[in-house]
């Protein structure tokens, strides 16, 4: 059953969330000219501070490491068009971001802890166990995990947005903070930006660009992101590389997770006090459910290896019997795999409706060989 829609079991929700990923955009990591933005960060170290102490746990993904390298560098925004010199500026920018972070937490006596990702941290299970245990055991020490992608080794992040689309475990650090809530089953995720919320101008639609939507509203609460709203809110943001459409993204992960997502603007005042005071602030999305941890995984995090087309009969019986898919059912392989890899099954018109572990290899010179177990298939929901 869905959570109420009014503020009332949101409020509650974030005044009680215990584990809580904040997530801080590149627009409010650092100033126009590449330099750290103090009097936006330095507010929001204190609060995070404030969470810790008062018995919180949390995560911190922050952006920031390329503006900042491209500050030190002196080049020009236009130069990071080029992947390559936005690893180097990822390189040169690392280093000055945990730097400035550790100077402003030591100031609150809070220790940090640096975590670098790529898309195989979340694309293989074993991996993906892992670092969640390395995180349980920062958390129990007591010290903030500062999470980042490394941009100088991965190319993930940099170079998969396109049209919108998402094509890897993940593209952006808004999905890459999901992916970590996810892992570590919080409760709340904080996408912290430079505008106010998901907005509604005075004729009714959805826009993401804050520039499109003069003397917009904010929408205070979302109850289910769907493909409508997806494709209004396409788009990477002016300073970013997602955009609000990451931040969807990011936000169905959450839910799915059984967690409470918001999306606000790191430069109000207080933001992070007021939030888990259980006051209203930015746009709130509202969990409907909450799907397993294997599960989760599948649906959001898993590297496909390979790729399946199923006829109708087959889609049916994934989808309504959640039955195990033989390989009588399949059409044609599109892309070969093996035995334990992650598998796109997609039905007749070639759209994908489920993920699967291969049972055994895309060999399907066997008659009724079991390719996917039940227990190993994930319906994806619609619009995902």
């Amino acid at each position: 059953m869905c959570a109420s829609r009014d503020g009332t079991e949101t409020a509650k929700r974030m005044r009680l969330a215990r584990r809580i990923v904040i997530k801080l955009g590149t627009s409010t990591v650092t100033g126009p000219s590449g330099e750290l933005c103090s009097e936006k960060v330095a507010p929001i170290v204190r609060s995070i501070s404030s969470l810790l102490k008062g018995g919180r746990q949390v995560v911190l993904v922050s952006s920031g490491a390329i503006g900042l390298g491209r500050g030190l560098l002196g080049l020009h925004p236009s130069r990071l068009k080029d992947v390559v010199v936005k690893q180097a500026c990822a390189a040169a920018g690392q280093s000055l971001l945990m730097e400035a972070y550790k100077r402003l937490f030591e100031q609150h006596r809070t220790k940090i802890a640096q975590i670098l990702l790529t898309e195989e941290d979340f694309s293989n299970w074993e991996r993906y166990s892992n670092l969640r245990r390395t995180m349980e055991k920062l958390i129990g020490f007591g010290v903030l995990p500062i999470v980042n992608e490394n941009d100088t080794v991965s190319t993930a992040e940099l170079e998969t947005f396109s049209k919108g689309k998402i094509s890897r475990a993940f593209s952006d650090n808004d999905r890459l903070a999901a992916l970590v809530m996810s892992g570590l089953e919080g409760d709340a995720l904080v996408l912290l930006t430079s505008v106010d919320g998901l907005l509604r101008p005075k004729e009714g639609s959805v826009v993401a660009n804050v520039s499109a939507a003069e003397g917009g509203e904010v929408i205070p609460f979302v109850t289910s992101i769907t493909p409508e709203l997806k494709r209004l809110a396409e788009g990477p943001s002016h300073n970013g590389r997602g955009g609000m459409i990451t931040k969807l993204e990011a936000a169905g992960i959450a839910t799915d997770c059984g967690g409470v997502a918001v999306i606000a603007n790191g430069g109000e005042k207080d933001v992070l006090d007021r939030l888990f005071e259980g006051q209203p602030v930015g746009t709130m999305f509202l969990p409907c459910n909450r799907m397993k941890g294997k599960r989760r995984w599948l649906a959001h995090a898993a590297g496909i290896r390979g790729r399946v087309v199923v006829d109708a009969g087959a889609q049916r019986a994934i989808t309504r019997g959640k039955a195990s898919l033989l390989s009588t059912g399949v059409l044609r392989v599109e892309k070969e795999f093996g035995s334990m890899d992650v598998v796109s099954i997609m039905d007749p018109d070639g759209r994908e409706f489920a993920r699967g572990i291969a049972n055994c290899s895309s060999d399907l010179s066997r008659e009724k060989q079991v390719l996917f177990t039940r227990e190993n298939i994930v319906v994806l929901q619609a619009g995902k």
